[in-house]
């Protein structure tokens, strides 16, 4: 180890004791001795061997013996030891300007956040802006930090990527040399997170498209170029690919690039029980190819319904496309209200008649309000004298909208309790039209044990829809241990219905599940969970989500009008 090795390790550990809360004067030792090290002339190698260490201004019997184990071992038990006491992601976030050791205990201690990922999606939910010593203007910091640090991860979520193939494809379906452009890949496939972009072109000028792609003001460095393929790095450290085919190539060349790559093998599969070659250049008996002009061609050679590109994970798609038996997707536009909105009363950043005129302006006619319940009181939770005065403005705002036909429900997120049980007694919980209840603490919890305490929330009868059922965040925390076939189950029997979060760092219920539970009878609400107006705009990726998912109109609540939700949510 050389000095800069052993000066980042004692100043580490000075960070380490200051999240402790240990005396601020022990950390400085670590501190100044970083300092120190940094600033020797002599070799530290030479130093430790000659025993010369301790007779240096700085230095004491203990820090020489700790810098002594660092040269002659590379490891220091101390400082292993330390690191173990605290959350690992702790240190990550005083990589973020502006946070020091003390903001960052703060933030452990007031709202339990251990990770970068949670730090962030509280930012996006404004909970630092009202913690004492942060404030609003430090919570946009934090958030810009953040976006930094994430540069170059090696996954990304499905917003970013999309907004950026977007801004690509535009620019290239503006010039004339573009016949036909698409995403394709996971992208195309709606995955929640994707670790690359791809597009995919059709041109009779490779070499004048690949020249708009390579030279357009998002690429940051080109990793290859050619004429019909290359490779860039985009702003935000994510790599894209563009291919450039022929037009009559296009369609065979979308399906296979689109993938997945699970649901090319399947159908290359059938397409050899045919007789028949498949693959990005076309569809082949013997020599001779299938003409196809677009993708519904394709699936038409197989005797084949078209299969949407969510669908396309080899989830039993081929069979269901052979045998009629695709489910009719659900569509943005069949989306007639959201529920799952926060105010002002707790974490929210705008009132209840900002959010209804937002609603109405995007064509929704209700919306339900979910405050967190009173055990959340780091999301500023509502006492019940709270939910008394937000239910009278909710009573003057649907009066004042009744002519609008648009109507706000009366709702709360209750925080699932460690035992269960949920926030507020039968008289309290008796006031909502409907309730969420979601599982925000105590996370990690085994499997039994979480099973156990959600399925008991469902049983409660005034538990109307259970919220985002796995508590993961993408990119940043796993999934909470729970039998999500028993979760599942008492949905189906409880008639609880299963949210699917569209908050683009949940997107939970996960769509791996949506099909089974669909097939056991259970219903669902896609919702934004949004925190502000811009939130309600989420909603897409939940749409995303539920088509991911094999589900229809029928299984979502909120395609139903205001009357029938409120004869549903009641019953």
């Amino acid at each position: 180890m050389d000095k800069h090795d052993i000066a980042g390790i004692l100043n580490e550990i000075g960070m380490l004791l200051e999240i402790k809360g240990e005396n601020f004067f022990k950390s400085k030792a670590y501190y100044d001795a970083a300092r120190a090290v940094m600033f020797l002339e002599e070799d530290i190698e030479v130093l430790v061997r000659e025993n010369r260490l301790k007779d240096l201004k700085g230095f004491g019997k203990a820090l020489s013996q700790k810098i002594d184990e660092l040269v002659n071992t590379g490891r220091l038990e101390y400082y292993e030891e330390l690191k173990k006491s605290i959350p690992p992601g702790l240190l990550d976030m005083l990589k973020i300007p502006g946070l020091g050791p003390k903001k960052v205990r703060a933030l452990y201690d007031s709202l339990g956040i251990s990770t970068i990922g949670e730090l962030k999606y509280a930012c996006l939910e404004n909970r630092l802006s009202k913690l004492q010593g942060l404030g609003e203007k430090t919570q946009q910091k934090v958030l810009e930090g953040i976006e930094n640090l994430g540069k170059y991860a090696g996954q990304y979520h499905f917003p970013h990527a999309k907004s950026l193939a977007e801004e690509i494809i535009k620019a290239l379906k503006e010039k004339n040399a573009v016949i036909r452009c698409s995403e394709a890949g996971s992208l195309r496939r709606r995955k929640e997170t994707v670790k690359d972009i791809d597009i995919l072109a059709s041109s009779n000028n490779g070499k004048e498209v690949m020249e708009l792609f390579t030279s357009h003001p998002l690429v940051i460095q080109i990793i290859s170029k050619g004429d019909t393929k290359s490779s860039v790095v985009l702003k935000g450290g994510i790599a894209a690919d563009l291919r450039v085919v022929d037009d009559n190539e296009y369609p065979y060349a979308l399906h296979h690039f689109t993938g997945s790559k699970e649901h090319n093998t399947a159908l290359r599969h059938i397409a050899r029980q045919e007789g028949i070659k498949i693959n990005e250049y076309g569809i082949f008996r013997g020599e001779e190819l299938i003409r196809c002009k677009t993708e519904e061609d394709i699936f038409k050679v197989f005797g084949m319904s078209y299969i949407p590109p969510e669908l396309r994970e080899n989830n039993g798609e081929l069979e269901a496309a052979r045998e009629g038996k695709l489910p009719e997707l659900i569509e943005y536009k069949d989306i007639k209200g959201i529920f799952h909105v926060h105010t002002l009363y707790g974490d929210g950043l705008n009132t209840i008649e900002e959010l209804a005129e937002a609603c109405i302006d995007r064509g929704y006619s209700y919306m339900g309000i979910t405050d967190h319940s009173q055990s959340a009181y780091y999301a500023g939770g509502l006492k019940e004298e709270d939910i008394k005065i937000q239910h009278e403005e909710i009573d003057r705002l649907n009066k004042k909208y009744k002519h609008a036909g648009f109507r706000i429900f009366k709702g709360i997120e209750l925080d699932i309790l460690p035992d269960g049980s949920v926030d507020y007694d039968d008289r309290v919980l008796s006031w909502f039209d409907f309730t969420i209840a979601s599982v925000h603490t105590a996370l990690n919890m085994d499997e039994d044990r979480m099973t156990r305490r959600v399925i008991k929330a469902m049983k409660n009868k005034y538990v109307t829809i259970l919220g985002h059922p796995t508590g993961r965040l993408l990119l940043s925390r796993e999934p909470i241990k729970i039998n999500m076939s028993e979760i599942i189950k008492t949905a189906a029997e409880e008639k609880v219905i299963i949210e699917i979060n569209s908050n683009p760092y949940r997107l939970d219920l996960d769509w791996r599940y949506c099909k089974a539970a669909k097939e056991a009878g259970c219903k669902f609400l896609i919702s934004p969970d949004a925190h502000g107006i811009s939130g309600i705009d989420d909603m897409e990726y939940g749409v995303n989500t539920a088509r991911k998912g094999w589900l229809e109109k029928g299984d979502i609540v909120n395609t139903m009008s205001a009357d029938e939700i409120y004869r549903r949510i009641r019953s």
